[in-house]
């Protein structure tokens, strides 16, 4: 599935109260390696509050594989990377959705079975989902043969019916058109009012520029900078940065 579940409380409907404060996240010298190589350094992170964190940097940088680390899809070769106090309820979307071979709405009332929701409560919280992600005329149409924005709203929808704490989303937009990236972005900020935590790996600066509370820029493997939106857009204190920044070239 394109969203990783957490066993969520049982929900009445998808317009829940705001979620609880977010437990601090800890990277404690976290690194990873594969086959013998490092892909990450070392690195001490610690992301609190409801905010939205763009993880940014070239391909490669390790954008993705820093992001897997904090969900728990993969274990540092050593040091941790641990929630305070518990872990939240969490949801992923990745960049290339991975449905189910049903409808729509059958991808919905299946993530729901598999959280524990009645069967009884499953069709009305689907419905209500797809039409809050403009997707109720779509929903016995095959999830399959969705447009590539359509399909990752519809994994957007499936994330939304957990109320999570933190929502995970790994370039979510990049090969999307214009007015599907917006869609996309209006339900990432709707989660957020809504009390999710943000953590979004973007290539895009004018993304980045919209959605951003703070930024992590990476490099080789490495976190160079966790700072402030406005101050790394304004004054990047990496050179590496400020390449990336400029459209350059980053060697």
């Amino acid at each position: 599935m394109n969203a990783s579940f957490f066993p969520p409380p049982i929900l009445p409907s998808i317009s829940p109260p705001l979620v609880a404060t977010v437990p601090t996240l800890h990277f404690g010298q976290a690194s990873f390696d594969h086959r013998g190589h490092r892909l990450l350094a070392p690195t001490t992170l610690t992301l609190s509050g409801c905010q939205r964190t763009l993880i940014m940097g070239p391909n490669g940088a390790g954008k993705s594989l820093l992001m897997r680390l904090a969900h728990g899809l993969l274990t540092p070769s050593s040091g941790y990377v641990s929630w305070q106090e518990k872990t939240p309820t969490q949801a992923m979307v990745f960049q290339r959705p991975v449905l189910l071979r049903r409808s729509a709405i059958n991808n919905l009332t299946y993530a729901l079975a598999v959280s524990g929701v009645p069967r009884r409560q499953r069709k009305d919280m689907a419905l209500e989902a797809l039409e809050k992600f403009g997707l109720v005329a779509l929903a016995k149409r095959p999830a399959r043969v969705l447009s590539g924005g359509e399909q990752q709203r519809l994994a957007l929808a499936r994330a939304w019916l957990l109320n999570p704490a933190v929502l995970f989303l790994d370039e979510p937009t990049s090969a999307l058109d214009p007015a599907a990236i917006k869609a996309v972005e209006d339900a990432v900020n709707e989660f957020h009012r809504n009390g999710t935590r943000i953590i979004m790996t973007t290539h895009d600066l004018h993304q980045a520029r919209r959605l951003a509370d703070e930024v992590v820029f990476m490099y080789g493997g490495q976190v160079l900078e966790h700072t402030p939106a406005h101050r790394f857009f304004e004054t990047p204190a990496s050179t590496q940065a400020g390449a990336f920044l400029r459209g350059e070239l980053v060697g």
